[in-house]
């Protein structure tokens, strides 16, 4: 087991307070009509408007229902999708042929609570790693799991432990870079002094080797911590470049949508939203909660696609490099409810959207939880 190196374990206990898609119909679609950006207010950063927008996505059909508050989820080496559910503690294979669902199995050692329990899955040359609440902590373990017919997950291992856990903003994100190292998204757990904290691992975005050490190159020797002065990070995603885009909760103003760079403090509890301010990063783009509040991201298609779960809408950011090539526009609102993770589909033809109504703030319908399969369209 592997602790940071010279970072205290810290623990927070903060208590606070769809129907079957029928064939390809098109659903409709809505304009981002309050998204803003921080470009825009500074001419030296406006994108510009001139770039060919991204395709629009339509709704192709339900892969799978019946999900129980579901949260990660992996794309294996033959397109078969791994789903874990944070309450349940399970992980389940889902084929992309016909969504026949197979249990892998309970994750021993999970707590679920509040938004904690079995969270972000990541994939990579037969282990899966998960991010998860436990008795103590949140952490990273890996289970060996080859992938074939009748494998089940091995016993897990933990890979870095003593990220802070709380009732509410547990982070739990995680994604390999093209880099080949892991990266996470933490949360500050309520107690906000953890954002600015160096020395903690709360309201960070972590970058580790595969075995939990710190990468090479990161910006604070002998730390995993990556990025700081983050509230809740659930969403990482890469563009065609590799810059490494976050999303990220804000409290009662702003969500985020940043572009993260080593080292760099995002503001949080010191600013929300865009500060102007000298030694805070402003996001690129900017919501109110009350259309975001934004879980996982994709990138394709040169966009980023944002989930949205009080927002209960589908976001597409276009981007040209590291700014905004045009406003974003919003999918699905309110059509399927809260909206969790977005994982691009092999070959990037289309997007794989998991709903996040039975995860006790949503109103479930019949079939819910439920993975959609979308296609892009022209």
């Amino acid at each position: 087991m592997r602790r940071d190196r010279g970072l205290a374990l810290l623990l927070a206990a903060t208590v606070s307070p769809l129907l079957l898609v029928v064939g390809c119909s098109a659903p409709a679609t809505s304009p981002a009509t309050t998204a803003t950006t921080a470009a825009s207010a500074s001419p030296a950063t406006t994108a510009t408007a001139t770039a060919a927008p991204p395709p629009a996505v339509r709704v192709a059909g339900t892969l799978t229902e019946d999900l129980k508050s579901p949260w990660g989820l992996a794309e294996l080496p033959d397109g078969d999708l791994l789903v874990s559910s944070r309450d349940a503690r399970t992980v389940t294979r889902i084929a992309v042929r016909d969504g026949h669902h197979t249990s892998l199995g309970v994750v021993p050692g999970v707590t679920p609570a509040g938004e904690g329990g079995l969270l972000g899955l990541a994939y990579r040359d037969g282990t899966l790693y998960a991010y998860l609440t436990s008795a103590t902590d949140n952490r990273i373990v890996r289970m060996r799991y080859g992938g074939a017919a009748g494998d089940r997950l091995g016993a897990p291992e933990p890979v870095l432990t003593g990220i802070p856990k709380g009732f509410i903003h547990n982070g739990g994100r995680i994604a390999f870079g093209p880099d080949g190292m892991l990266y996470a998204g933490t949360g500050e757990t309520g107690q906000r002094g953890l954002a600015q904290d160096k020395g903690s691992l709360g309201g960070k975005i972590l970058r580790m080797t595969p075995d939990g050490r710190p990468a090479p190159g990161n910006p604070f020797p002998g730390s995993v911590v990556y990025s700081y002065g983050h509230r809740n990070v659930e969403g990482l995603a890469w563009d065609a470049a590799g810059h490494l885009w976050a999303s990220e909760f804000g409290q009662d103003t702003w969500d985020e949508l940043n572009l993260v760079r080593p080292g760099r403090n995002y503001g949080w509890p010191l600013a929300e939203g865009r500060a102007g301010r000298p030694g805070l990063t402003d996001p690129v783009a900017r919501w109110h909660p009350s259309e975001a509040s934004p879980s996982g991201i994709a990138y394709a298609r040169g966009a980023i696609w944002m989930a949205a779960l009080r927002g209960q809408r589908l976001w597409r950011v276009p981007l040209a490099g590291t700014e905004l090539s045009g406003r974003p526009r919003a999918f699905f609102t309110r059509e399927y409810g809260r909206l969790r993770t977005v994982l691009a589909t092999a070959g990037g033809r289309g997007l794989w959207l998991t709903t996040s109504n039975t995860d006790t703030r949503g109103t479930p319908r019949p079939g819910d939880d439920r993975i959609l399969r979308l296609e892009f369209t022209p």
